[in-house]
């Protein structure tokens, strides 16, 4: 039998059965997230992209029932966790970041709609097969800070002036280029 996470089946034949997934799988199993984290990566100089990003779980839960008596409204509860190493927005040092996602959603074709349901998120299938690998992806990329950085300032190059001092290095900023021009404009003009 492969695995449940990727297997095609209507929101209702998930819900029939009272399919439950347990989730343990790479970060590299999910393409699109693997593509975001990547390009996050990217930029940076290659000896500090952690080797084995690619190979950090991804863990969770998937239960699928029906919200209503009638069986007519599929849904499926979900919680999902992971690991992610991302690129400080602050000090441009790469850092763990955990991800976090729960949600109860109501599984409607993209013109269905469900009123009297507001403890469930609407979540429009726009294929008559759904596959719980989407749903734990597109969680985990939601997840994802819109601008990452270290959650304590301690942990932050950037901001903290001890750290740099205590090193005896200077930092690279992604402004340091420009303020060495504007330095070399000024000096020229006097």
């Amino acid at each position: 039998m492969g695995n449940p996470l990727r297997a095609r089946r209507t929101a209702s034949d998930w819900a029939a059965v009272s399919q439950v997934i347990e989730i343990a799988d790479k970060i590299s199993s999910f393409e699109q997230l693997s593509a975001v984290i990547e390009a996050d990566l990217e930029a940076q100089n290659p000896a500090k992209v952690p080797a084995g990003w690619r190979d950090a779980e991804v863990t969770g839960r998937l239960e699928f029932g029906f919200a209503d008596a009638q069986q007519m409204l599929p849904a499926v509860s979900c919680r999902v966790e992971a690991t992610v190493d991302l690129v400080c927005q602050r000090c441009l040092e790469v850092f763990r970041q955990p991800l976090e996602a729960e949600a109860d959603l109501l599984l409607l074709d993209f013109d269905e709609e469900a009123d009297g349901y507001d403890a469930y998120e609407v979540w429009e299938l726009e294929e008559p097969l759904l596959r719980p690998q989407d749903i734990v992806e597109e969680l985990l990329i939601m997840a994802l800070p819109f601008a990452a950085k270290h959650a304590e300032s301690a942990s932050c190059r950037a901001l903290s002036a001890e750290t740099q001092e205590e090193a005896g290095e200077e930092m690279t900023t992604p402004f340091a280029a420009l303020r060495e021009q504007m330095v070399r404009d000024n000096e020229g003009s006097d």
